[in-house]
């Protein structure tokens, strides 16, 4: 089985998300990832060396410069004929990707894979992630978007693919790009951190978010994360989210500040190694996937282990 994989990309390198996906995508055949966007060299070179790429397509087109996917996907849906199946990361990118690929070449898309079962039989998280299912497709075409924490990522080193450039359709005219608003941040990105610390709605406000969450981070160097209650109270903005409508994180160590473990925030992060929950209610479900629980009251016990660190 021949395999696309969109590669996600700043133009210079590549996402970490992209190498759990050409993992998965090793498991269906050989694998070639396509780098679109605009003066995109340093990324297809990049890509090139990642092991198990047997070759890049490299599609170079001011169209493609945000990857917007009004655009990006009629390219995806044209190299199509020489693939069997599109695999994407499951980013806000991807997820915006595939879905328009799927409906391009009129099949049904497979999300957030957890694991490859054979040609056409894939598993995937249902019900907040309280279940697993089994799922074969039927149709001649695969379009798939992995979860980033269920592979191993590939190694970003040891290939040596050959880049070859591709054309598409350019600017669709459906779409434009106005702005951008990156938060910028000396931290690990929450889905690479090691180590990640959330609050939740009981930090009251975003000046004692601050005040409490940031130095234990520091602290640890670890990433700063938040349920969505947070975030929607104001505390942080979109990018610190965690849970089923927020980034999918498994990190070494989570610690859960506040967080009482809505089965939202818990599928975005139960899969991580060891999970530290800080609550003054004992009887909070985060309580139930926890590997190390404290109770108390998070204004006293946050500060004091960050002292003492």
């Amino acid at each position: 089985m021949n395999t696309l994989v969109w590669v996600e990309h700043d133009n210079a390198t590549v996402k970490d998300a992209t190498l759990a996906a050409v993992t998965a995508a090793g498991k269906l055949g050989d694998v070639t990832a396509l780098v679109a966007g605009s003066g995109c060299d340093g990324a297809a070179n990049a890509a090139a060396k990642i092991a198990g790429v047997s070759k890049v397509l490299k599609a170079d087109d001011a169209a493609y410069a945000n990857a917007l996917a009004e655009n990006v996907a009629p390219l995806i849906a044209a190299l199509m004929d020489s693939y069997d199946a599109f695999v994407a990361p499951s980013t806000t990118t991807g997820k915006n990707v595939a879905p328009r690929v799927a409906a391009l070449l009129d099949v049904m898309q497979i999300s957030d894979i957890l694991s490859v079962e054979g040609g056409k039989t894939f598993t995937r998280p249902i019900y907040a992630g309280n279940a697993i299912a089994t799922v074969e497709s039927s149709d001649a075409k695969l379009v798939i978007t992995v979860r980033g924490t269920a592979f191993e990522k590939a190694a970003s080193e040891g290939g040596s693919a050959s880049v070859e450039a591709v054309s598409g359709p350019g600017d669709s005219g459906l779409s434009s790009f106005v702005s951008s608003e990156l938060a910028k941040s000396e931290r690990p990105e929450l889905t690479s951190a090691k180590i990640i610390v959330s609050g939740g709605r009981a930090l009251k406000d975003a000046a004692t978010f601050a005040e409490v969450i940031m130095p234990l981070a520091d602290k640890l160097g670890a990433g700063v994360g938040a349920s969505r209650a947070a975030v929607d109270a104001g505390y942080v903005p979109n990018d610190y989210q965690v849970g089923q409508t927020g980034k999918i994180v498994a990190p070494e160590v989570y610690i859960a500040v506040g967080i009482s473990g809505a089965i939202q925030h818990l599928a975005g992060m139960k899969d991580s190694k060891t999970i530290i929950a800080i609550n003054k209610d004992e009887e909070a479900p985060i309580f139930q996937v926890a590997d190390i629980g404290l109770v108390g009251d998070l204004f006293k016990l946050v500060p004091e282990l960050t002292g003492k660190l």
